[in-house]
């Protein structure tokens, strides 16, 4: 299976790009700790489940972003100038992407997938680390699993950065950078219908982990035990799953 890659470039992009909406309390999560965690994870959600349910509508605030590139420069008024890897290219796939798209089902929120995309934020809590592999050599499969059993698909988007919930889920949508456009299809794929996100304090600002499922039933425990070495703990990860 293909491990996930970082391109810098891109995760630079995902951790400063700021677009038009207005500005959430959730915004500086580091000034608030939990309360703010709590509502971003909210909103993150939220934007998801517009994005699915009314992508044209989605398309449009996209389209708001247009007037700030030049060439393959982003610059909003008053904020640095950002670089990215295709300009408007992607801006204009995802555009047309959303537009042709049609509406799939809201995704549930799993309390045990939350628990699960939470054992990733703890982990890289207080750090620069980015990336879907734990310290202890887990991956969202094996993460979402210490908390009950999911069922294919399953996939993880990561987000960095002190941007809204809004800002978040148009990065994603525009995948700059990212051949396979795997943040986008794996937010509108009608094969997920459950969902977990936890978010947290990161010395980027603040990290958002999304992870997708198209079933999830909870275990009998909701609290991970201690991880042992990941060669002995982990379980194989199923042909086909998605992360990155």
């Amino acid at each position: 299976m293909q491990r996930p890659i970082l391109v810098f470039a891109f995760v630079c992009l995902l951790v400063s790009l700021t677009f038009t909406p207005s500005r959430s309390s959730a915004r500086q999560l580091s000034s608030t700790k939990g309360a703010a965690a709590a509502v971003l994870e909210q909103e993150v959600l939220k934007e998801i489940n517009l994005a699915r349910a009314r992508p044209a509508e989605y398309a449009a605030y996209l389209e708001q972003l247009r007037p700030y590139f030049n060439g393959k420069e982003y610059r909003q008024p008053g904020m640095p100038p950002i670089m990215t890897q295709e300009g408007t290219q992607a801006l204009d796939e995802a555009i047309s992407f959303l537009r042709a798209a049609k509406p799939a089902p809201a995704l549930s929120l799993s309390q045990g997938m939350c628990s699960g995309a939470r054992e990733l934020v703890k982990d890289q809590a207080g750090t620069d680390t980015t990336g879907h592999k734990g310290t202890d050599g887990s991956f969202c499969e094996q993460r979402t699993q210490r908390f009950g059993t999911w069922r294919e698909p399953i996939g993880e988007n990561l987000s960095y950065g002190s941007d809204t919930a809004r800002e978040r889920v148009l990065t994603l949508l525009i995948d700059d950078g990212f051949a396979d456009r795997g943040h986008r299809k794996r937010l509108l794929d009608g094969a997920f219908r459950v969902a977990g996100v936890a978010c947290g304090d990161h010395k980027l600002g603040a990290m958002c982990v999304i992870t997708l499922a198209g079933g999830f039933t909870d275990g009998a425990a909701l609290t991970a035990k201690p991880a042992a070495p990941a060669a002995k703990t982990l379980p194989p990860v199923p042909a086909g799953a998605r992360r990155f």
